[in-house]
């Protein structure tokens, strides 16, 4: 499955809100979500309109091993 190119930094952090991420702070342009499990993960995504195609496939892969699931799953999801 193809990864989504016009997705935006509050976007994706708002789609990562169905997995349980949730905004902790921001610095300049970037912001941090965390979810707090077992393990708390924290993922830093850019606040930019659209975000590059390396730097969202490397958040997608970052998300899909921490929960345990396939990088098409994520992206499954966040287009849903």
């Amino acid at each position: 499955m193809k990864i989504p190119r016009d997705i935006g930094g509050r976007e994706l952090a708002r789609l990562l809100g169905r997995y349980g991420y949730i905004i902790t702070r921001q610095t300049g342009s970037h912001i941090r979500l965390t979810r707090k499990a077992d393990i708390d993960h924290h993922v830093t995504i850019p606040d930019h309109q659209s975000i590059r195609i390396g730097t969202l496939n490397n958040i997608i892969k970052d998300i899909a091993q921490h929960l345990g699931k396939t990088r098409e799953e994520v992206i499954e999801d966040i287009i849903r």
